[in-house]
């Protein structure tokens, strides 16, 4: 049996900063699992979209596809504009299986990168001090999302013995400035910023040049095609994978059954 196509799904901007770290990404997950069929889909204006990519694997006669969603905030479900994708493509192609996966979400494995980011940024700016963190992502995600971000930052300041102040990019939470502000209310003044972005799209660079403005003495840099995030897309894949397969046997199970009731009637 085929394994289904992995199709990873970016809903961020049609900008090319995030379009050539979303193939960058796809192109090593590649390389990693040669024996599955990986793709791309963007929700914007970039190319492919979700219709291009599954007509190409249509047209190689794929029957299964799910989509990985590359967003980190949410957790219960994946934003509008992808469940909006995910229900036109069934009904383009009602010929193939396609399934949408959970989103990344902020798992905790992210803040390993992001420590590791945030340090060679320290490292970079000779900061010899730091009494304050803000941790930032580009949304406050879904309702379980925004609760998993919230327990991050309690992790990250647990992890580091200093206080963290939970920020993020498109004005759903509190903004870089008032997380930095009430970090200097507290008296703290050598304040870092940890970021939680995939790309440096416009939405990073925009919180990266608020931070500094506000003093900030360190922006670590986005994930980038992260051979760890490869990891998490599979676990994502897998479990939808999984999901449809389960599906597809109770389907054959049910099917004699219906053919007697048939009969019997």
């Amino acid at each position: 049996m085929t394994a289904p196509a992995l199709v990873l799904v970016s809903n961020g901007p049609a900008e090319i900063a995030t379009e050539q770290v979303v193939h960058a990404l796809r192109k090593k997950m590649q390389i990693r699992r040669p024996e599955l069929s990986i793709h791309l889909a963007f929700c914007g204006k970039a190319s492919p979209t979700g219709k291009q990519t599954l007509k190409a694997l249509d047209s190689r006669g794929a029957k299964e596809a799910v989509l990985v969603p590359l967003d980190f905030t949410s957790v219960a479900s994946a934003t509008e504009d992808v469940v909006a994708m995910h229900e036109s493509l069934k009904s383009a192609f009602p010929q193939m299986k396609i399934g949408l996966a959970k989103p990344i979400g902020p798992v905790s494995e992210l803040l390993n990168i992001v420590d590791e980011r945030l340090r060679a940024a320290l490292t970079a700016n000779r900061c010899l001090e730091l009494d304050g963190l803000v941790l930032a992502a580009p949304s406050f995600g879904d309702t379980r999302g925004s609760g998993v971000l919230l327990r991050r930052a309690r992790q990250w300041s647990s992890h580091h013995k200093l206080p963290v102040v939970f920020a993020c990019g498109d004005g759903t939470g509190s903004s870089v400035k008032s997380a930095i502000s009430s970090l200097h209310d507290q008296g703290r003044r050598s304040i870092a910023v940890g970021s939680l972005f995939l790309t440096p799209d416009d939405c990073y660079q925009a919180l990266y040049e608020n931070a500094l403005a506000n003093r900030a003495i360190a922006i670590s840099s986005p994930f980038g095609p992260d051979p760890r995030l490869c990891n998490l897309i599979m676990a994502r894949y897998s479990f939808e994978a999984m999901k449809m397969l389960d599906m597809a046997f109770e389907n054959q199970k049910q099917a004699p059954s219906n053919i007697a009731q048939l009969h019997l009637g």
